[in-house]
């Protein structure tokens, strides 16, 4: 059975915690793969943020491409995704997105992902967020398939610790493409 790939790229902003959930849960799915795609700011920030190392977080993905393999399957249209997810997703991402500038694989996979008008999640992070950062998302939010999730707390599941809201969060991130778990504590109402 040929798996589902979801292309996840990585890049320096601030929530490496949540990619490594994300990771973890794709992995779980028997009938996913992730083709993880990191920048070198990503990994640098990884440092800073967990005690992985870039290998072991490397280890949770199916692949792995360098942002630097321009002519890697997610840069042709002809590759059969699932779609993407940038998580996170720095602001300088968000505006090559926005300018269509496919300098490395991130981008190009991320323009690929939009032409092809597939999914194509950013967990975008920054704050606070300058107008520049609001038009690019506001406009790149237009988009056919592009979702902006930014990775904001929530209250309403009673988390117990900051690990319940990295779970919550990467769960939110990866419903789009059908991917459904157990701990996911949807709303219910009062």
């Amino acid at each position: 059975m040929e798996k589902k790939r979801i292309i996840v790229g990585a890049t320096g902003a601030s929530g490496l915690p949540i990619l490594t959930e994300c990771l973890k849960l794709i992995r779980r799915q028997p009938e996913y793969e992730s083709w993880l795609i990191m920048s070198e700011s990503a990994k640098l920030t990884l440092l800073q943020e967990t005690d992985y190392t870039v290998e072991e977080i490397s280890a949770l993905a199916d692949e792995v491409l360098k942002e630097d393999e321009i002519g890697a399957g997610p840069a042709s249209g002809s590759f059969c995704t699932e779609g993407m997810l940038i998580v996170p997703c720095s602001m300088k991402t968000i505006a090559g997105i926005h300018s269509g500038f496919a300098q490395n694989l991130i981008l190009r996979a991320a323009d690929v992902t939009i032409k092809e008008q597939r999914p194509l999640i950013l967990a975008a992070r920054e704050t606070p967020l300058s107008p520049i950062h609001l038009r690019n998302l506001h406009e790149l939010s237009m988009l056919p398939g592009v979702r902006i999730i930014p990775p904001m707390m929530t209250f309403y599941h009673r988390p117990d610790s900051i690990e319940d809201m990295i779970v919550h969060i990467a769960v939110k991130l990866l419903e789009p493409f059908g991917i459904e778990v157990k701990e996911y504590q949807r709303w219910t109402g009062i």
